[in-house]
């Protein structure tokens, strides 16, 4: 069996979990901000919001950082050489800012001290779309 390939299609599996998470749990703290005043409905999305941030967004991060560390190391350190390489690794480590951001409005929603609108989860949902697109254009095409 090749390492590589086995490594890499671990990596992108750990990706595609971390992503789904990122894209989902602020959603979901658009409809627990919405629905602020109902006790039974706010009780259910701190369920939710605390199993995937604890159970997938955070196993998943971690997973994609061992793994693409692992593919580092295979691949050489000379890596760290290519500008392209550069730029993918500055914008994982912002999407690794932004999940631990996300766990501070997590720990906000829960203790009634969210400050934040619905308008504002909205917005910062596009923000893991925005560097996805760009780390897999980078990672693909190697531009510079």
């Amino acid at each position: 069996m090749n390492t590589y390939l086995l490594f890499k299609s671990l990596h992108l599996i750990a990706v595609v979990s971390w992503m789904a998470g990122l894209l989902y749990l602020p959603r979901i703290f658009v409809y627990h901000v919405e629905n602020k005043e109902k006790k039974e409905a706010t009780d259910i999305f701190e369920v939710m919001e605390r199993k995937l941030f604890f159970y997938i967004m955070r196993p998943a991060m971690i997973f994609t950082w061992v793994f693409g560390l692992v593919l580092i190391y295979l691949n050489g350190i000379e890596i760290f050489l290519q500008l392209w390489f550069q730029i993918k690794i500055v914008l994982i480590v912002l999407l690794s800012a932004y999940n631990d951001f996300l766990g501070k409005c997590l720990v906000s929603l829960k203790n009634y001290k969210n400050t934040r609108s619905a308008k504002f989860f909205r917005i910062i949902n596009e923000i893991p779309t925005v560097i996805l697109i760009i780390v897999v254009f980078l990672a693909i095409f190697k531009p510079i």
